[in-house]
Formats: structure tokens, sequence, C-alpha cells
């Protein structure tokens, strides 16, 4: 077993050999769940007891029952999350991609626990509490960098907007009785254009969210790509594109259409109007993700989605 640094780390004689002195983990939860409140409260008195430090934002202390000796701070506040050597994140979804603003933000590992549904960003379930404080205090973990999107918007040629997402920027329609008319861009050359509810710009990470809704391909994390996935559209080809990591994908609203509104990761919205570009490329900056266990994705794949995988035999030995 690798630490996050890549040194090599003995999982019989971790707990010992790892220093917990100076040692700071952030921790955001979902508070308005009870289980995020009751999981927030195992987790935190776990790392106390273990002499890590552990910070949180004041606003959601409100709604914990926390020790004295844990760091309060305001979301305001430049560089929350420095000296911090891990982001735990306890909560669905939501709560895991606003966890994954700071970890960009601050080059900061994410380990994800999962309180939602799916949570394919999670690396861990509400019932692994106590192994998950292991791991941390005894930094029994690894680290993978997930790839990001820049986002561009452009209109009358200038740039009036940028952003970035790590599962997918979606370009939808506003007017639920129109649809958007829109055409699509690959490497500075057209592909199609077409009527549609909207476009789905995505990394690998995110082919399992939104893109998958829409009908996308399921795409291994490991595989660097990039996706567009059209979304209801009116026309003969509009299937999804699977693309090279440095390619540059264009959605160009049509001018005569009404205006449309793109969304990076369902949390940031910007309108656009006719005649609106956006741009989007392989992002500069990933996210860093703590791993626990190697296990495939394909069993990930399995779990999260209950699939039917009774009668397989395997291949023969």
């Amino acid at each position: 077993m690798t630490d996050s640094s890549g040194s090599s780390v003995s999982s019989k004689s971790a707990v010992s050999a790892v220093s917990a002195e100076g040692r700071t983990v952030f921790l955001l939860a979902h508070t308005g769940r009870p289980a995020a409140i009751r999981s927030a409260e195992l987790v935190v008195k776990g790392l106390l007891r273990c002499g890590l430090g552990v910070r949180v934002f004041a606003h959601e202390a409100v709604d914990l029952p926390l020790p004295s000796e844990v760091e309060l701070v305001t979301e305001s506040t430049p560089g929350v999350l420095d000296g911090c050597e891990l982001l735990i994140v306890l909560g669905g979804d939501g709560t895991l991609l606003r966890g994954a603003e700071l970890a960009r933000a601050s080059g900061v590992p994410m380990l994800g626990v999962n309180l939602g549904r799916v949570g394919f960003l999670a690396e861990a379930e509400r019932d692994d509490l106590d192994r998950v404080v292991d791991r941390v205090v005894t930094r029994a973990y690894e680290v993978e960098e997930r790839m990001t999107l820049d986002v561009i918007v452009r209109t009358n040629g200038d740039v009036v907007h940028r952003d970035w997402a790590l599962n997918e920027a979606a370009v939808q329609k506003v007017s639920p009785e129109r649809m958007l008319e829109v055409v699509l861009e690959i490497d500075g050359r057209p592909v199609s254009g077409f009527g549609c509810d909207g476009i789905v710009c995505a990394t690998p990470t995110g082919s399992t969210a939104y893109a998958f809704s829409a009908g996308g391909p399921v795409v291994w994390p490991e595989v660097e790509a990039l996706l567009m996935v059209p979304i209801s559209a009116h026309a003969l080809f509009a299937k999804p594109l699977v693309t090279s990591p440095t390619s540059v994908l264009a959605v160009e609203v049509q001018t005569g259409t009404p205006h449309g509104v793109l969304w990076c990761d369902g949390r940031r919205m910007l309108e656009l109007p006719a005649g609106a570009r956006v741009e989007v490329r392989r992002g500069a900056v990933p996210v860093r993700l703590a791993r626990l266990h190697h296990a495939s994705f394909t069993d990930r794949l399995v779990a999260k989605f209950a699939l039917p995988v009774s009668g397989w035999r395997g291949a023969p030995h």
C-alpha cells in the first residue's frame, strides 16, 4: 500500500509508524441530513482521538455536536484548506461536487463518503466510517487525478465567461415548449446542427452522471476522452460522440432560437443569449481523489447500479 506521497506503508504497523502531530483534515458535510450529522460526529471524534486536527466551516458547525478543539473557518476565507492534507466529504452527489470545487482550488485530495443514492465520486459508504478514520490516520490511501473541463463562453467573438466542471458542462433549453437550435463543432469543424433539449459535454468521470441519463456511454475513468451527448435531439444523426482528450468541443446557439442556459456540474449557471458559443476542452487543473482500495471500476459499476450478474461463471482456469 502507498500513501498520498507515494511512500510505502505497512498496514500492520502503520498506526504506530505514522505521526499524527501537526496533521489536519478538513471535514465537509451535508448538515441538512441527520445521517450526515451522526456520521460527522463519529469521524471527528475518531480523528481527534488519534491526534489529528479537524477543521470545518463555522456555519456547518452550528448543526454539528463538535468538540471545542475543532477549528472553525468561514467559507469566504481565502485558503480555507491551507495546511490540510485531506478533505473528507460526507453526503450525496451534490455535496461531493461542492467538495470537488474546494479540492480543485486547493489541490488537496478529496475522500468522499456516500450518504446519498449512487455516489460514483465517493470512495466509501456510511457503514465504512471506522475504516475511513483508520485509513486516514495511517495514511493508507492512494491519490488519483481525475480529468476536468475548462469552459469558455463567447458572444460576438468576445470571451464573456470562464468556468470549469468535473462531471459535465451542459447547454440546455430554457423554454419548455421550444427546442434549442444548436450547431456542434469538434476541433474547428462543424459536425451537425439540430433542435434539441440540450447538449452534454462530459468527462469520463461524468459519463455515469448526466451524460449517462441522456443516453451516453459509460467510460472507464482511466480512459482519457471527452464526450458530447445530445439530449432529445430531433435529427437522424444525433449519436453520442467520444473524442480525443486534446479535442476542443463547441456548441453554438443559433441566432433564431430562444436563449439557453449553461450548467457546470449542475451547480453553476449562466444564461446563454441566442448566438452564444460554448467551448469545452480538457481542464488544466485536475481534481485529486483519495482512494482506499483497488476495487475495479467494473465492480463499482455493478454495485452502484445493482446490475444483474447472477449466472456469471468467469473465465475457465
